[in-house]
């Protein structure tokens, strides 16, 4: 059975489930692969669903460099699939069934909507290796402030499906596989409703007002505000 399970773009909707059981580590090949389907996705495809297989969603990343070369092209694989993550023109959506350590929280961080079950778990393993999360740290404090992000890493505490929403990790807890499955769903069929064009710019402001002040933001603004209006009547006039 294939690490990565990838269907054909049903409905608008990519279905990309992680099966490498027992842990769904991701290795160098699945982020490359992963990699290049959010940054060269399927006609038709608007919506990414990643799911994972089994009782956990994902415990971070195979380690298997040991060079430093090896390990600055693992490294330079798990940048690239969040930055493609953040990058791509599809809505990526994350239903969490079970826990998630290191990478595997990035992945689900990453993803535009997240909702996981309310007996999920999540953590940042690497202090008990003795080794200080770099890529983890590069994101985390944007999300959830420097003090969380300096205690979740420091410590591997781990915390509840509910706390993690609380950090902005998740937009949402469900009671049950059932109820994931169908919180998912709904969420994914919601966003279906919507004119992709106009997601896939929300998306882009949102990346490049990232690093700006508030006045660079609004700056920004007026510009993009502008483009959007004009594509909008265009579309609106040619649908007369």
């Amino acid at each position: 059975m294939a690490a990565l399970e990838i269907s054909a773009p049903s409905g608008g909707v990519l279905d990309v489930r992680i099966d490498r059981a027992p842990d769904n580590l991701l290795t160098v090949q699945m982020c490359a692969q992963l990699t290049e389907l959010l940054l060269d996705p399927p006609s038709g495809a608007h919506v990414l669903h990643l799911s994972a297989a089994g009782q956990v969603f994902c415990l971070g990343r195979e380690r298997a460099a040991d060079t430093p070369g090896e390990l600055r092209t693992e490294t330079r694989a798990l940048v690239g699939l969040q930055r493609a993550l953040r990058t791509t023109r599809l809505v990526t959506v994350a239903e969490v069934q079970g826990d998630a350590a290191g990478f595997g929280v990035g992945l689900l961080a990453a993803c535009d909507v997240a909702v996981a079950d309310a007996g999920a778990r999540f953590w940042f393993p690497e202090v008990g290796i003795n080794l200080a999360p770099a890529l983890v740290l590069a994101w985390l404090p944007r999300v959830v402030g420097e003090r969380q992000a300096f205690w979740l890493t420091a410590t591997g505490e781990r915390i509840s499906a509910a706390r993690a929403v609380e950090l902005g990790l998740l937009n949402a807890v469900a009671d049950g596989p059932q109820e994931l499955a169908k919180q998912a769903g709904e969420r994914i069929a919601t966003l279906r409703t919507r004119d992709h064009r106009v997601h896939s710019e929300i998306r882009d402001m949102l990346h490049a007002t990232r690093s700006l002040d508030e006045s660079q933001a609004l700056e920004l603004s007026i510009d993009r505000l502008v483009v959007g209006s004009l594509r909008r009547n265009e579309k609106a006039t040619g649908e007369k």
